[in-house]
């Protein structure tokens, strides 16, 4: 018999600490109207279901309380020690109209707590740190290539600079002075291509002159270089060399009707060539075309390589390089390389059969309606043969030049244009 009250006495005990209710905070206070007066009206208070520490599951709900006279005591589970994102919407209505919405954060407390240590501004959450369990790399889809294939940081990488791909794809700051250019492959130089041609520049200069209405001369710091560079401007308006004004070296003088007034201003942009830097003023050469080209065993001329010169580019006083190479493959028959400038045959060379290459070289000078060229040829075997000619093609519209070659039979031996390159010099006035 007293086995068995052991037993009941057991089970009881631990039906009790199954159902036993969580432990609760008292919250006591007196609220106040701004005027001094207490508060009175009823105050909502809504949750979302949470775990307290002690493990005891609080269900949604909500709870609602009279406030007489300003009293406030309410006893509520801990929702800083529960599930993160547990809290308290409490909502004071007076008079049938809502006056405010306030969120609170309890704490667990053995002692009653006022209402400035629950309150928390909006947006907070309060409780515990979420637990964060780590994610591998071999958990996400694809994050391992896309990190395998994105550019890493090399040893040369440095802030403050333009970022260049190195040759092992890893991001590298540009070295060189912060003055410098960038080039294509990464490297530094100075602008304008790093050969020392870099005129200097002169922006919104003003001449130096009396601005009184009569005095029609007028000086810049330096010579406008070229000449057709500078840009003045009168009061804001484009003036126009040769009919508002003339330049001479460093000096314009203004034209009768275009001679500033007091109280005008002038300004002027030019280029002109640096003193410290003969080369300032020069015009670099331009590769228009430079390429392989294709290969012919015809016995009929045909074109293997062409470069058009685009419409425009070359005006009188330019001059153009043309050089190319063919390479004869067999030995069975001879063959003839030929290079027209537009409809203008301007070389022809036949080798004989044993020859291996074929070189050659014409420069076209372009002056007012037509063009005067000097070539020269040459091979393996074959003697160095120069010639002379005129040409009067358009140059003001697009001008193709043609690399040709045919073979003296019908036979399995070819020719192939090795390569070529067109090469325009501007024309240029002396410094």
């Amino acid at each position: 018999m007293l086995r068995i009250l052991r037993t009941l006495a057991l089970v009881v005990t631990a039906a009790g600490a199954a159902g036993a209710q969580p432990a609760l905070t008292t919250i006591q206070d007196i609220l106040y109207r701004a005027d001094g007066t207490r508060f009175s009206g009823t105050m909502f208070i809504r949750w979302s279901s949470f775990q307290t520490q002690d493990a005891a599951n609080i269900a949604t709900a909500n709870l609602t309380l009279q406030i007489v006279n300003g009293v406030l005591s309410v006893k509520l589970a801990p929702t800083t020690t529960g599930t993160p994102g547990a809290q308290y919407s409490v909502t004071y209505n007076s008079q049938g109209r809502t006056q405010f919405t306030e969120t609170w954060a309890v704490p667990p407390s053995s002692l009653t707590l006022r209402l400035r240590d629950v309150r928390i501004s909006q947006g907070s959450v309060v409780g515990p740190s979420p637990i964060i369990t780590p994610i591998q790399i071999g958990d996400v889809t694809g994050l391992s290539n896309a990190l395998s294939v994105r550019p890493q940081q090399g040893v040369g990488f440095a802030i403050g600079r333009t970022a260049i791909i190195n040759q092992a794809g890893q991001i590298e700051g540009a070295a060189g002075n912060l003055g410098d250019c960038i080039r294509v492959d990464g490297t530094s130089g100075a602008c304008g291509g790093g050969s020392g041609i870099l005129p200097g520049y002169a922006d919104s200069e003003v001449p130096s002159g009396s601005m009184n209405g009569s005095n029609s001369v007028f000086t810049f710091s330096h010579v406008p270089s070229p000449a057709s560079s500078l840009v003045l401007f009168r009061n804001g308006l484009l003036l126009k060399q040769g009919s508002d004004y003339v330049l001479n070296n460093a000096t314009v003088t203004f034209l009768s009707g275009a001679i500033p007034q007091s109280g005008e201003l002038l300004l002027a942009n030019y280029r002109y060539a640096d003193s410290t830097n003969p080369l300032s003023s020069l015009s670099a050469p331009q590769v228009i075309c430079s390429n392989v080209g294709s290969t012919t065993s015809q016995t009929v001329s045909t074109q293997i390589g062409s470069c058009t010169i685009p419409a425009g580019l070359i005006g009188t006083g330019d001059r153009v390089e043309i050089r190319y190479r063919l390479g004869h493959a067999g030995t069975a028959t001879g063959f003839t390389g030929e290079i027209r400038w537009g409809s203008t045959t301007v070389l022809t060379r036949t080798a004989a059969a044993s020859e291996t290459a074929l070189a050659a070289r014409v420069d076209m000078g372009v002056y007012a309606g037509a063009q005067s060229w000097e070539s020269q040829s040459w091979g393996g075997s074959l003697s160095l043969t120069a010639g002379t000619g005129t040409a009067t093609e358009n140059s003001s519209a697009n001008l193709t030049i043609s690399f040709r070659a045919s073979m003296a039979g019908t036979t399995s031996d070819s020719v192939t244009l090795r390569n070529f390159t067109v090469t325009r010099y501007p024309a240029q006035s002396n410094p």
